[in-house]
């Protein structure tokens, strides 16, 4: 199935999944400290319960940090969209809008400058691999592994930009 199919057919925890991972994956963009998001992936098994308040949390402590780079505007723009409502329409309008939006972020950064590049093209299998594992595994397994993928994705990331700014530092 399609990235767009999978969204489509998601129930609300697989969607708040979908889009907390795209976030997280490019909370690197924010913010060094990465385990801001970790109450909202604990939060997401007990669904509606807590939402909006582990919610409302993130984005104080997301709020509060400086602004270092132009990428981060982008990160702040996934948190500050998602849905304190708990149901299938607004999380897929979050979910949809945080998969295309980690996708122009990891198309800005790859290397290969194209719009299938190596970073672009992991970022697009890890958002299918997290639907794809959410839908077949209820509780915890699933999203333990669903953030399991996102941390492999955060950590690709790092290094994307670690390479970008060695480059910027190598041009000066």
């Amino acid at each position: 199935m399609s990235l767009a199919e999978l969204i489509a057919e998601a129930d609300e925890r697989s969607l708040a999944a979908s889009g907390l991972a795209c976030l997280d994956r490019c909370l690197p963009l924010l913010i060094d400290e990465t385990d801001v998001l970790r109450p909202l992936w604990a939060g997401i098994a007990a669904g509606e319960d807590g939402w909006a308040e582990r919610l409302a949390a993130a984005r104080a402590v997301l709020d509060d940090t400086p602004d270092t780079d132009e990428a981060a505007a982008p990160v702040r723009k996934m948190i500050g969209a998602a849905p304190s409502e708990w149901a299938v329409g607004p999380l897929a309008e979050w979910a949809t809008a945080c998969s295309a939006l980690a996708i122009e972020l990891h198309q800005e950064l790859d290397p290969s400058g194209g719009t299938q590049g190596p970073l672009v093209a992991g970022e697009q299998r890890r958002q299918i691999q997290i639907l794809e594992v959410l839908s077949a595994t209820p509780g915890g397994a699933g999203l333990r592994r669903a953030l399991d993928l996102s941390t492999e994705g955060q950590r690709v990331l790092r290094a994307a930009l670690s390479r970008r700014a060695r480059a910027a530092q190598g041009a000066s």
